[in-house]
């Protein structure tokens, strides 16, 4: 009897370690999402809720809680800005990436690799490099100019750089590689035979494209365009080199009243907001497109 206890016993504290080794397994990543992400965000809404105290850079906890809507209404045209320009340069990203993408996994054969290694070639090199790069590439002496000129599309007047079209090229370009690599996965993964069975079934080449290609490859560009349009609504370096006073985005405002004015309620304030709108948007989105999996 006192052997089954004791074997009843072992077995109940063995099963108590079973339990406990996934929660172990977590502590790490748990402790670091505690010190690095919740931490910051409760410092961050507590900052927005300051005013300014009696000395230069002194700020009061006092709970004012109307600084959020200070910042939103200040700011309004920056964010609407942010989010259009995110926008247009995921949709153009998309357009570029997906037929990249699609050759690569389809029609690349022994030269994949090479290709991928390619396509993440650009992260070999800074980010602002790359961007200061473009503001080289659409100068008045640069080939993208002297082509459009030369062709009577654009006049001597005209100037690529400081402009709208630039910011959005330059989102588009930086972020094309978070586009492409979760469009070529998903494409990769796609069964052969499945676009097979299509052809078997008189579907032809379009056909096959739209009504079985695009619908297997939607995680993909769910993924792809939520990697392109989140960094993009809050990037700040490219309308900082290559736009102008009049398209500036959030980011630049915040980075800003961190650094220039140091008003860091504001700062915070606007950066809590936009964290929360696009999460509000991302979640929208990802609903509407039925991948719910990816929140």
């Amino acid at each position: 009897m006192a052997a089954v206890v004791r074997a009843s016993g072992t077995a109940t504290s063995e099963l108590k370690k079973k339990s406990l080794v996934p929660y172990l397994l977590l502590a790490p990543g748990l402790l670091w999402l505690a010190l690095f992400f919740v931490a910051p965000i409760i410092t961050l809404v507590g900052t927005a809720t300051k005013t300014p105290g009696a000395g230069i850079g002194e700020f009061i906890q006092t709970y004012r809680w109307a600084n959020y809507w200070d910042a939103l209404t200040g700011a309004s045209a920056q964010f609407g800005r942010s989010f259009l320009y995110a926008f247009i340069a995921t949709l153009l990203a998309l357009a570029i990436a997906y037929p990249l993408a699609y050759g690569i996994a389809f029609k690349s054969g022994k030269y994949k690799n090479i290709l991928l290694v390619l396509v993440v070639a650009p992260f070999f090199c800074s980010f602002i490099l790359r961007t200061i790069a473009w503001k080289q590439i659409l100068g008045q002496n640069g080939p993208v100019y002297r082509t459009l000129l030369d062709l009577h599309l654009i006049s001597s007047t005209t100037h690529l750089t400081a402009s709208v079209p630039a910011v959005i090229i330059g989102l588009a370009y930086n972020f094309l590689p978070f586009m492409t690599l979760p469009l070529y996965g998903s494409l990769e993964r796609i069964d052969p035979r499945v676009l097979e069975a299509s052809g078997d079934l008189y579907a032809n080449a379009f056909t096959t494209f739209r009504k079985v290609t695009v619908p297997l490859s939607m995680p993909g560009v769910v993924a792809g365009t939520l990697l392109t349009f989140i960094p993009a609504a809050g990037d700040y370096v490219n309308a900082e080199i290559l736009g102008n006073p009049s398209t500036k985005m959030i980011g630049n405002v915040i980075n800003a009243q961190f650094l220039n004015t140091q008003d860091y309620p504001t700062a915070a304030a606007l950066s809590f907001i936009l964290m929360i709108a696009i999460s509000i948007m991302v979640m929208i989105y990802v609903r509407k497109a039925g991948t719910e999996e990816l929140v």
